[in-house]
């Protein structure tokens, strides 16, 4: 029986884990394809696995299992960790309204790092579809090239976080 929870093989996509619905459309994921929604109607799906009794509330934990090991080897740039600088350990950083009588809001630096590590991460999977991209012209990926080395020279004023200079943003360079 297919629905979620079932393991399904598509001709162009290989096997995939059905996890949501969304209207029309299973929502599966594909080991070498990521995400894809595609129509219930479709009937070159092949089951390998039919979806639990009951209908199939959801996947398989080795399933999700699988699922975040792929995202993490398709999108993570560096297998090792980057590290906060020394004198930034244990800190928080205090927000403080420009308005008397309003609540200041503190923040523990490590987890605003994490935050701006992840968004450096994501801007270099950005970076990568746009270089790989089939339909984008050359000069349409210099342009959004371009445009994000300007963000990356937005966000250099967190380089002080990072504990090495590499690991840090780089903007355009003058000269």
């Amino acid at each position: 029986m297919i629905g979620i929870g079932a393991r399904i093989a598509h001709p162009k996509y290989g096997e995939g884990a059905i996890f949501g619905e969304s209207g029309a459309a299973w929502r599966i994921f594909f080991q070498e394809h990521g995400e894809k929604e595609l129509a219930k109607t479709y009937e070159a799906y092949e089951v390998v696995k039919p979806c639990p009794e009951g209908g199939g509330s959801g996947i398989e934990l080795e399933d999700v299992i699988t699922a975040v090991e792929n995202v993490f080897d398709q999108y993570m740039e560096s297998p090792e960790p980057i590290a906060l600088g020394d004198k930034w350990e244990g800190g928080t950083m205090e927000l403080r309204p420009g308005h008397e009588g309003l609540k200041s809001k503190e923040i523990p630096i490590e987890t605003f790092f994490h935050k701006i590590v992840m968004l450096r991460d994501r801007m270099r999977v950005l970076e990568q579809n746009i270089n790989s991209h089939g339909k984008l012209s050359d000069e349409d990926k210099v342009n959004l090239q371009q445009y994000i080395t300007r963000c990356y020279g937005s966000l250099t004023t967190f380089n002080v976080l990072f504990d090495r200079k590499e690991d840090g943003f780089v903007g355009e360079k003058k000269g």
